[in-house]
C-alpha cells in the first residue's frame, strides 16, 4: 500500500521521487520554484571554506604553505626583550579589572588567524578551526575544529571549551558581554562543530569577530590549584595557566618581569598560519612605572626594542654611542594599517560641557601650531578626522552614497554637515589667536556664560567656569600647561592634575574627570565596536571607550549603517558619515598624529624583505640573527 499510494502522488525523474503538482507547473512557475529551492538549499548548507574575508576573495588559497611574508625557514633562536610600562598581577586573560601580565596573547591559539598582508588584516584564515561557514545572510556561524588542536598539556581542544569559555568571557567581561550580545546562542551541532547563532541577519563582521574570540581550556580552569583551592575564571591568578599558542609562561615576578618560552612540540608549529612565526626561544617584558627610566633602560641594553610616541624623545634622545656606530638602528616604517582619534576628551556628562558651543570654544583656544613647532619638532600633523590617515575620513562637502545615507538621518544630526565641512581652528600667530579667543568668547555667551572680572561664569549660577585635566604621564605638562594659560586669558581655569597610572586607570571608568587625553585606533574595516566608542547603550558602561559619554541618535544609527554595509563601497560611505558627524558635534579637541612608526632597536634582529605594506610585524615574523648579535656584543 505505501509504495501504491507514492506512485499515484509523484513520479521518477532520473530515480528520484517527484511530485505530481510539480510537474503539472507552467515552465516559468517551475523556473521559479526551483530557483527558490536552490537558494534556499545554499542558505541552509552554505560550503566549508578555509578563510574569510570582508572585502572580495582571501588572498590565499585552500593548499597554501605558508604566508607570504614570512621568511620560512627562519632560525628558532635567541631572545627578544620588550619594555612594559604598566606591570601586572594576573595571568588571568579576560578579567576586566587588575592588570593582566603584557604577551599573555603568546599562549593562546584562536578559531582564526589573521594574514597580516591584507587590507586591515581583513581576512582570516583557520587555526583552531580548520574550516568555517556561514549563510548568505550572515545569521550564524559555524566553525568545525581542527582536530589536531591541543592544549599544552595535551588535551584535544574541544567544542567545549570554545562554548564555555564564550560564556566565561560573557559573564566576567562586561565590556565582551557588550561586545558579543547580538551573539543569541553557541552550540555543538555535530561532532567537532559549533554554531553561532546571530539575532539578527546582514551583519557581516559577526562570524569574524566570534573567530577572534579568545579560547580557554575548560578543565583547567575548573580544576584544582595549589593547595587543592578551586580555580575561578573570575578572580586574578599568578598560577601558569595552561595554554594552546606557541608560547608558556617561564620565569617571572609579577609587577617586575615575565618570560615566555617557545613550546618545543606545539601543536600548530607547522601550521600555515604559523609557519615562519614565533621564531625566539624566549620572549620577555620587563615593567619600568617611568618612561624617563624606560628610555635610560633601553640605552643601557636592558631591553632590545622601543616603540617611540614622543617627539621629543624621538629629535633629542637618541644621540648615544651605539646609535653612532650602528649597534642601535633607528628606523620608521609606514602606518597604513589603521586610522586615529587622539585628542582632549571632554566629559559630557559635566553640565557644563554638554553645549556644543562651549566644546567648540575649547577647541578654538588650543593652540596645536605653536605646541607642534615648540614641543613636537614639527613631527605632527593636526587629526581632521576620526579616521586620520585612511580612505574612511571624511572631506570636503558629502556626496553620492555618503550623501543619500546622511539624507537618510537627515532629521536626527546637525544641518551642517550638509553644508560646512568640518575644519580645525588655525592658530600659531598672535593674531589668529586673538581671533579665535575672540569667537570662543562669544560662543561662551552664547551658551549662557559671561566674563565677570577675569572669570567666565553661568550667567545664571554665577559659578565659574573651571576644569581639571589628568594624566598619568607628567610629560603632559609640555603641552598642557601652554593650553592653559590661552583658556585663562578668557576666563577659563584649567587645573593639571598628574595621578598613578592605577589611580588613573579608576578615574577613567568611573568617569571621574573633566578632560583627559584619550585615543581610539581605528581599523581600516570599522564594525561593531563603533558602538562601544560612540554608542549610547555604552554611555554609562564603566568598562566601554564611550569616554565621554555620547549618547545621540544620529550617531547610534550612523553606526548601524557601518555596521549593517553589504560591501566596502558602502562601508567607506557609512563610516565617512559618521565621521563628518561625529566631528560636527566636536566631542573631543582633536590633537595631532603621525603616519609612521618611529622604532628604536638593538641591532641582533633579521626580518623578511618584504615586510607586510600594514604592519612591520616585530617581533612576530623576525627572528634572532647570530651574526648581528655577535657585532653587538663585540661593540660593548
Amino acid at each position: 500500500m505505501p509504495s501504491r499510494s507514492r506512485s499515484r502522488a509523484t513520479v521518477a525523474v532520473q530515480g528520484w521521487p517527484v511530485p505530481r503538482w510539480i510537474i503539472a507547473l507552467p515552465l516559468a512557475a517551475l523556473c521559479l520554484l526551483l530557483a527558490g529551492l536552490s537558494t534556499a538549499s545554499s542558505q541552509e548548507e552554505p560550503e566549508w571554506r578555509h578563510a574569510s574575508s570582508l572585502s572580495g576573495e582571501p588572498k590565499y588559497p585552500p593548499d597554501f604553505r605558508h604566508f607570504d611574508y614570512v621568511n620560512p625557514d627562519a632560525p628558532k633562536a635567541g631572545i627578544v626583550r620588550l619594555g612594559d610600562s604598566s606591570g601586572f598581577d594576573t595571568f588571568n586573560p579576560i578579567l576586566p579589572r587588575g592588570n593582566p601580565a603584557p604577551g599573555l596573547g603568546l599562549m593562546y591559539d584562536s578559531l582564526l588567524e589573521p594574514a597580516l598582508d591584507e587590507i586591515n588584516i581583513n581576512s582570516e584564515y583557520g587555526l583552531i578551526a580548520e574550516a568555517m561557514r556561514y549563510p548568505s545572510d550572515y545569521s550564524w556561524v559555524e566553525y568545525r575544529l581542527n582536530p589536531q588542536a591541543r592544549w599544552h598539556d595535551g588535551t584535544q581542544i574541544s567544542v567545549d571549551d570554545v562554548i564555555w569559555s564564550f560564556g566565561k568571557l560573557k559573564e566576567v567581561n562586561p565590556s565582551q558581554a557588550f561586545y558579543y550580545r547580538h551573539v543569541e546562542t553557541a552550540e555543538q551541532v555535530a561532532d567537532g562543530v559549533i554554531r553561532f547563532t546571530f539575532d539578527s541577519p546582514g551583519n557581516r563582521e559577526l562570524p569574524k569577530i566570534v573567530g577572534q574570540m579568545i579560547v580557554l581550556p575548560k578543565h583547567w580552569w575548573e580544576g584544582t590549584g595549589p593547595g587543592g583551592r578551586p580555580r575561578d575564571i573570575g578572580s586574578g591568578t599568578l598560577e601558569r595557566p595552561v595554554g594552546s599558542g606557541p608560547y608558556r609562561i617561564g620565569a617571572f615576578e609579577a609587577g617586575r618581569y615575565i618570560e615566555y618560552e617557545r613550546v618545543e612540540d606545539y601543536w600548530a608549529k607547522d601550521h600555515p598560519t604559523r609557519v615562519g612565526t614565533n621564531n625566539f626561544d624566549k620572549v620577555r617584558y620587563d615593567s619600568y612605572r617611568d618612561q624617563t627610566v624606560m628610555l635610560e633602560a633601553f640605552k643601557a641594553d636592558q631591553y632590545d626594542f622601543r616603540a617611540e610616541n614622543s617627539a621629543k624623545n624621538w629629535a633629542t634622545g637618541y644621540d648615544f654611542p651605539a646609535v653612532r656606530d650602528g649597534r642601535v638602528v633607528l628606523e620608521t616604517f609606514p602606518d597604513k594599517a589603521r586610522g586615529i582619534m587622539q585628542g582632549f576628551v571632554i566629559n559630557l556628562r559635566r553640565k557644563p560641557f554638554a553645549d556644543v558651543r562651549v566644546r567648540q570654544a575649547l577647541n578654538l583656544v588650543f593652540d596645536f601650531e605653536t605646541a607642534n613647532k615648540t614641543v613636537f619638532f614639527d613631527q605632527y600633523k593636526r587629526i581632521p578626522s576620526y579616521f586620520a590617515g585612511t580612505e574612511l575620513a571624511a572631506s570636503g562637502l558629502p556626496e553620492g552614497q555618503e550623501l543619500a545615507i546622511l539624507e537618510s538621518v537627515r532629521d536626527l544630526i546637525p544641518e551642517r554637515v550638509f553644508t560646512t565641512p568640518y575644519e580645525n581652528p588655525v592658530n600659531g600667530d598672535p593674531a589668529n589667536l586673538r581671533d579665535n579667543m575672540r569667537r570662543a568668547v562669544e560662543l561662551l555667551g552664547e551658551a549662557d556664560y559671561e566674563l565677570r572680572g577675569r572669570q567666565m561664569v553661568d550667567r545664571q549660577t554665577g559659578e565659574p567656569l573651571v576644569i581639571e585635566y589628568i594624566n598619568n604621564d607628567p610629560n603632559s605638562e609640555r603641552y598642557v600647561l601652554p593650553y592653559a594659560r590661552n583658556l585663562e586669558r578668557i576666563g577659563i581655569k584649567l587645573t593639571l592634575r598628574t595621578v598613578d597610572t592605577p589611580q588613573y586607570i579608576n578615574r577613567i571608568r568611573e568617569r571621574d574627570f573633566d578632560m583627559t587625553t584619550l585615543g581610539w585606533a581605528q581599523s581600516l574595516s570599522p564594525g561593531n565596536e563603533q558602538r562601544d566608542y560612540w554608542g549610547s547603550e555604552a554611555a554609562d558602561r564603566p568598562q566601554s571607550r564611550n569616554y565621554g559619554g555620547i549618547k545621540d541618535p544620529g550617531i547610534d544609527a550612523l553606526i548601524e549603517k557601518v555596521i549593517f554595509a553589504k560591501d566596502r563601497e558602502e562601508l567607506v560611505a557609512a563610516t565617512r558619515a559618521l565621521d563628518r558627524v561625529l566631528m560636527a558635534h566636536q566631542f573631543v579637541v582633536p590633537q595631532w598624529y603621525i603616519d609612521v612608526d618611529r622604532t628604536a632597536r638593538w641591532n641582533r634582529f633579521g626580518h623578511p624583505d618584504n615586510i607586510p605594506e600594514y604592519t612591520h610585524g616585530f617581533p612576530t615574523i623576525w627572528w634572532w640573527d647570530e651574526a648581528r648579535a655577535a657585532r653587538v656584543r663585540g661593540g660593548r
